[in-house]
């Protein structure tokens, strides 16, 4: 009798998970893309471990994914295009491209991330100047970062450092002069919030006016920018106020190597925080999103979407999830509403 129960437990237990797989919703494939704010390499392999972990949250959810794709968009805009037109589920959005790809409900918000503070919130660019001075982390969690306005070690970059650093303000000539890299039209930190600070500023100028001034504009992403700068090819670059913090090491090193998250060395002796100066400083800026296309009911349903939102909480609470999201510098997400990006629209409207 012990045997014939132990035996009907068993086959009650199985006929159990095979009702739950088949109560589950079965996707074929759940398509992630992210931005490529970071070396495209070095998400894919800061990222390499999150497909398993959305399948496992997901399945415990109700739903049976078959696998999880995930790619890096060649550029901002890339990634909202291709949610757009459905080729891609899930995106990893900065404010301002979520801003643009919203507009016309194209895609949706269902996370805002949450990051550690820096040790420096200054709206004084010579704060954020040398050694002394240097970008630490925090432990408080913050929904806004910004951007900063980088002279490089240029000739040029150097001229325009050192005015900043002995308390003068720069001309818009100045800046006009100089050799631009910025990043895609729809990047906040690369190009939306330094717009608005030039705006600001110098009587509404904008990076659009630098190139008939005599200036030059080129727009790359964040890791060629910071090696432009390093070769003295740029006289100033855009980025996320802890940008410095994730080139420091490979600043430094030679060439030939690169650093453990795979970034290139750039050859310079100096510390970065002492080469790469600050010379603008932007207003706050909205954290980034996780959003998801329209374009799919199969996605864009309230069942589909507060698995998804649970799921990567809960991945992104584990030791695990952490070290997959850093590469993003998020350290937790908080269920997010359109509205919470109005602040991003209108930045959006004012480049325009």
């Amino acid at each position: 009798m012990k045997k014939l129960f132990a035996l009907l437990l068993v086959a009650v237990m199985a006929l159990s998970c095979v009702s739950a797989l088949a109560d589950n919703v079965k996707l074929d494939t759940l398509t992630f893309q992210f931005v490529p704010s970071k070396d495209a390499d070095v998400i894919i392999t800061g990222t390499a471990n999150l497909p398993e972990l959305v399948q496992a949250e997901m399945d415990k959810l109700g739903y049976d994914i078959g696998k999880v794709e995930i790619s890096v968009g060649t550029n901002y805009n890339a990634t909202g295009e291709a949610m757009a037109a459905g080729s891609i589920d899930v995106g990893w959005l900065p404010g301002g491209t979520y801003a643009l790809y919203s507009a016309n409900q194209e895609v949706d918000v269902i996370l805002t991330a949450t990051r550690a503070g820096l040790s420096n919130d200054s709206e004084n660019p010579a704060d954020w100047n040398g050694d002394a001075n240097k970008t630490l982390p925090t432990d408080d969690q913050v929904t806004f970062y910004r951007a900063l306005i980088y002279a490089a070690p240029s000739p040029y970059g150097k001229e325009l450092a050192a005015k900043v650093n002995a308390g003068e303000k720069l001309t818009w000539e100045e800046f006009a002069n100089a050799n631009w890299a910025v990043a895609s039209n729809s990047s906040s930190a690369g190009y939306i919030y330094p717009t608005m600070w030039l705006m600001n500023n110098y009587d509404g100028k904008k990076i659009t006016d630098i190139q008939a001034e005599g200036g030059n504009v080129i727009t790359l992403g964040y890791g060629d920018a910071f090696a432009q700068a390093a070769a003295e090819q740029v006289d100033i670059i855009c980025c996320y106020a802890d940008g410095r913090r994730d080139y420091e090491i490979a600043w430094n090193l030679p060439v030939d190597q690169q650093d453990e998250t795979g970034k290139q060395g750039m050859g310079r002796e100096d510390s970065i925080w002492n080469e790469l100066n600050v010379i603008g400083v932007t207003e706050g800026i909205y954290n980034d999103t996780v959003a998801v296309t329209t374009a799919k009911e199969e996605i864009y349903n309230p069942e589909f979407i507060s698995a998804l939102q649970n799921a990567l909480i809960n991945i992104i609470n584990t030791d695990e999830g952490k070290d997959i999201f850093a590469v993003y510098s998020h350290t937790g997400y908080a269920i997010a509403t359109d509205a919470d990006y109005d602040g991003a629209r209108a930045a959006q409207k004012i480049v325009q």
